[in-house]
């Protein structure tokens, strides 16, 4: 009998610290990036990313260290991929990896297991549900360099966004129906906090907030409830998109609310945007406007959404498939 090829799968993340001693370093990684921010002419972006990393980092390790010494997204990016393996088990032979943008695993090293346990083709599925070039582009970018110089005869076949897949839209609307249970009766204003973005990549096409809408309009479908879209953790003197969460929560104080469900609405996975800013830093800003925040829990390994991601590998399957170096999306 002839063996079954295998088809690797590549959860493609951001990364992050997993020690307060890595925080410098992820963040030089992460400003280094040019397709994401432009520092100066090119040959100055690494020098100049080391300077801001080194003065950001002592902030940045206090929002780390506030959520346990470490961000928890590796160890919930390896939990998600062990589940989607096992989900995927009986529809054929399937390897799941890792592949960080900023922080370990990177492209080479997850690359690298993959064409060593002898896979015929890689899926590469970003877990950001919408397309930005700030995320997922940059991600793409990053693996296909590195698949040019590892092994171009090993096709990539890219998904690139699944703003309204039907599993996990229904993942998050109960999320949000098992958080409107914590205020019984009383009113609550739904508040989706998407991570923010500069106005120049919208300007310039990028269809972050277009896909993000549609996932919002899918959700409100189910729910019946209409909420509110705003944008998290901005930073740097760019022009981001508004309004940004905090102005959010000022003028719905302003305008007699007093319950918020916070939905984190482009992130599938707890870390610190979610534990830190939203389940600290906001609930706080909440409270001394007088109001209660609470916040919808992450998807993580919930098993209707790995069906989700499962969903989207087997529908990539029976697309055309990549050339041999190349990616098709």
């Amino acid at each position: 009998m002839q063996q079954q090829e295998t088809t690797g799968i590549l959860l493609l993340n951001l990364g992050g610290p997993e020690s307060l001693d890595d925080v410098e370093a992820f963040l030089y990684n992460l400003f280094s990036d040019r397709q994401i921010i432009r520092l100066g002419p090119s040959f100055l972006q690494k020098t100049i990313a080391r300077m801001i990393a080194r003065r950001r980092a002592p902030k940045s390790r206090e929002s780390y260290r506030k959520i346990g010494g470490g961000s928890p997204i590796s160890r919930i990016t390896k939990e998600q991929a062990t589940a989607l393996e096992k989900r995927l088990a009986s529809d054929g032979s399937f390897k799941v990896g890792v592949c960080m943008r900023y922080w370990k695993p990177y492209a080479t090293e997850a690359l690298g297991e993959m064409i060593n346990a002898g896979v015929k083709k890689i899926i590469a599925l970003p877990l950001y549900p919408h397309y930005s070039i700030a995320t997922t582009g940059s991600s793409f970018t990053d693996l296909q360099r590195t698949a040019q110089k590892t092994d171009p005869s090993v096709p990539i076949l890219e998904i690139r966004s699944w703003p309204a897949e039907p599993a996990y839209i229904n993942c998050m609307a109960k999320r949000i129906q098992e958080g409107l249970e914590l205020f019984a009766n009383e009113r609550v204003e739904i508040v989706y906090s998407a991570h923010s973005l500069p106005k120049k990549f919208i300007e310039e096409g990028d269809p972050y907030v277009d896909e993000t809408e549609i996932t919002i309009r899918a959700i409100e479908q189910i729910t019946g409830q209409q909420g509110h879209l705003c944008f998290q953790s901005r930073s740097g003197p760019v022009e981001w998109m508004e309004p940004s969460t905090p102005d959010l929560l000022s003028t719905l104080a302003q305008e007699g609310c007093r319950n918020i469900l916070m939905v984190p609405i482009s992130f599938v996975s707890d870390h610190v945007e979610t534990l830190y800013e939203i389940d600290m830093l906001y609930k706080e800003t909440a409270r001394k406007l007088g109001m209660r925040l609470e916040s919808t829990r992450g998807l993580n390994d919930d098993p209707e959404f790995i069906e989700a991601l499962a969903n989207l590998v087997l529908t990539r399957l029976r697309q055309p498939t990549a050339y041999p170096g190349t990616s098709s999306s």
